[in-house]
């Protein structure tokens, strides 16, 4: 069996930025802009002593806004959210500033500064909480650690920031367009998590350190459970087991594996190093295996 992630999958909602642009270019239209200003100024507590702009003189909300998305436009995306920062900062806490941090999320994100897309997008997260805009930058958050997660011989950081991120938008927002995606995203990454105590526990095989591979497999079988690496997980804690000297748990391993997969790789595997110690497979349903596995689904005796 071979370890592996797949990161050529496309967001599947990247098409928003064109309903989002459409809209904020409607509610920001050049006819109300000079009243929109003026109404704007009301909602900076800094007036003229705020934080100064980093890329010139001030401008007004709508020139930035519109530079933002001109930028966009031409996949400048580093520029836009440079724009979008900027109008954010001049206009803190405003509709201008709402609808900037939700571009430059999506700027960022586009022009794969997935830190920056990381950190806006949280912050938006945190102060809107309730706006409708809300569960597709908390994708976009997840989307970033995500396409981040390195092959299971790195750290596994992301992914678990990955999981969280999109298990966060399934249990906040279970009914946004969002959500299916995001289940998708939330196997990969569990699968991902698994092939790394995998990968460990079959280096302590390989080291003889039996006690600490069964710690692994062991992992995969409570934390992960519905991964790919269920079927591996029990044919090793044979292994391991039968090294131990433990025999009533490899026969435990081995025989929930054949029950539910009986056509394995693995299952054949298991079952002739049973028979190699004049053994058979047998379940022991006290076993914490045989109860984990059930928890599940998956057990020797139905």
């Amino acid at each position: 069996m071979t370890d592996g992630y797949d990161k050529n999958r496309k967001p599947g909602r990247a098409g928003f930025f064109l309903r989002l642009a459409a809209g904020a270019m409607m509610a920001f239209s050049v006819a109300a802009c000079e009243t929109v200003s003026d109404t704007i100024s009301s909602f900076n507590p800094f007036e003229d002593k705020g934080p100064k702009s980093d890329i010139g003189k001030d401008e007004k909300a709508e020139v930035l806004f519109n530079d933002g998305l001109a930028r966009l436009e031409a996949r400048d995306y580093g520029g836009a959210s440079k724009k979008f920062t900027e109008l954010d900062k001049q206009y803190p806490y405003s509709s201008w500033s709402r609808r900037a941090m939700v571009l430059a999320t999506f700027s960022s994100y586009e022009g794969g500064d997935y830190p920056e897309a990381i950190g806006i997008g949280r912050r938006y997260v945190q102060l809107y909480p309730a706006s409708p805009d809300t569960p597709y930058v908390q994708y976009l958050v997840g989307m970033s650690y995500h396409n981040q997660i390195l092959d299971i011989q790195r750290d596994q950081e992301r992914a678990e920031k990955s999981l969280q991120a999109f298990e966060d938008l399934v249990r906040k927002w279970p009914n946004s367009e969002y959500a299916g995606d995001a289940r998708d995203r939330i196997r990969m990454a569990r699968d991902q998590l698994a092939g790394k105590e995998m990968e460990i526990g079959r280096y302590y095989l390989n080291q003889r350190n039996f006690t600490g591979a069964v710690n692994r497999f062991r992992e995969v079988l409570v934390k992960y459970q519905n991964t790919r690496h269920v079927e591996e997980a029990l044919s090793r804690l044979t292994e391991a087991y039968m090294a131990l000297g433990i025999v009533s748990e490899a026969q435990t391993a081995a025989a929930v594996l054949g029950h539910n997969f009986p056509e394995s790789q693995w299952y054949k595997d298991a079952f002739t190093l049973l028979k190699s110690g004049g053994l058979e497979p047998r379940e022991n349903r006290g076993s914490w295996i045989s109860k984990t596995l059930r928890s599940m689904g998956l057990s020797a005796v139905l």
